[in-house]
């Protein structure tokens, strides 16, 4: 709880024995639907150029990419990320097929700050109206907090109304708007903030283990009860 200090003022609460939280590593994380493996030209370019074949420009309007148009292409874009130091890149495994559907990183890693955002967010169709989504960031969510990170942020484009509601049905609290933020594709991007803190993952993350559960599926796939059904 805040307290008041020696002098008076009112300051936050104290964050006892905090040395910064962990080095998030480019390694494997597997889930009952999904993986993430660290994305990787060679393995994943292919399936993914495939993937994003089924969709057209309108799945990429609030993205800073453009959608490639061919394998050779999708494998430059996957190069750019696996060879940024900032990012720490995955390829969504459909475990099903065994195929990539969808590329996602971390991004904005402040270890010392205890923060780190999910971006880059790259679903294909084969990941619409599936689990494959919401599992892949429960993945994530699961293994910052693991690592010690106090805090895990979603940003998108303020018109990206899809990409909001996706966040706030996952647990992901509404912050404000960052007015002008960039210029993405010559026009101006206000950006939304949200995120979900350390305090609130334990239920968060007993909501998304409840609704993965496959109890929660009938024989043909479909969900029995929604996610925000589960939520107290």
């Amino acid at each position: 709880m805040p307290e008041l200090n020696q002098h008076g003022q009112l300051v936050n609460d104290p964050v006892p024995d905090w040395h910064g939280a962990g080095v998030l590593t480019r390694t494997p994380l597997t889930g009952a639907w999904c993986a993430l493996e660290p994305l990787d030209a060679g393995h994943h370019a292919a399936d993914l150029f495939d993937a994003y074949a089924l969709g057209d420009d309108s799945d990429w309007t609030w993205l800073a990419s453009i959608q490639p148009e061919s394998v050779e292409a999708t494998a430059r874009w996957v190069e750019d990320k696996v060879g940024d130091a900032a990012l720490v890149p995955y390829a969504v495994i459909d475990l099903r097929s065994g195929h990539a559907v969808g590329l996602v990183c971390y991004m904005a890693i402040e270890r010392m700050a205890g923060s780190v955002e999910i971006g880059h967010v790259t679903w294909s169709r084969k990941m619409k109206n599936s689990t494959l989504g919401t599992e892949a960031v429960w993945l994530l969510l699961k293994n910052a907090f693991e690592t010690g990170y106090r805090r895990v942020e979603w940003k998108c484009d303020s018109m990206n109304v899809a990409s909001r509601k996706a966040a706030e049905r996952l647990g992901f609290v509404w912050e404000g708007r960052l007015r002008q933020k960039l210029v993405r594709k010559g026009r101006n991007r206000d950006s939304d903030m949200l995120s979900i803190i350390d305090g609130e993952w334990p239920q968060r993350d007993a909501e998304l283990r409840a609704w993965l559960a496959a109890e929660n599926f009938d024989g043909e796939g479909r969900q029995v009860r929604r996610l925000e059904e589960f939520r107290t």
